[in-house]
């Protein structure tokens, strides 16, 4: 039960990180060092350090190999927030590749818990 606290904090992250190029996104639709631009692009950075020092709690508590397999939802993570915040369309072959990304990361962890005995 601890170790699924530890990756719902990843998936957070993870999910702070993608949010991170919202946030650059957005503010470089702003004038160059407008109100909004300096408050996006602060945004940015925030999402970057919050993630930075996230990432370093996680690594402590779960193995490497897996919070790096993990990254990969990042992908997944910008296909859903390309689809929310900017009205995006996503293809069938975006939802191909975050299916075939979630199961690979499913089969590594299980893959990688079965190696250290099943932890």
């Amino acid at each position: 039960m601890k170790q699924a606290k530890w990756f719902l904090l990843l998936h957070v992250i993870l999910g702070i990180y993608a949010g991170s190029s919202v946030c650059s996104k957005l503010a470089a639709q702003q004038p160059f060092l407008s109100a909004a631009f300096i408050v996006l692009y602060g945004l940015m950075l925030l999402a970057l350090v919050t993630y930075a020092v996230g990432w370093q709690q996680v690594i402590k508590h779960l193995p490497l190999t897996t919070a790096y397999a993990n990254k990969a939802v990042t992908v997944v993570w910008g296909i859903l927030l390309g689809l929310a915040v900017f009205g995006e369309a996503v293809t069938p072959r975006q939802v191909i590749g975050a299916v075939i990304i979630i199961c690979g990361i499913v089969l590594f962890v299980r893959a990688d818990n079965e190696g250290e005995g099943g932890k």
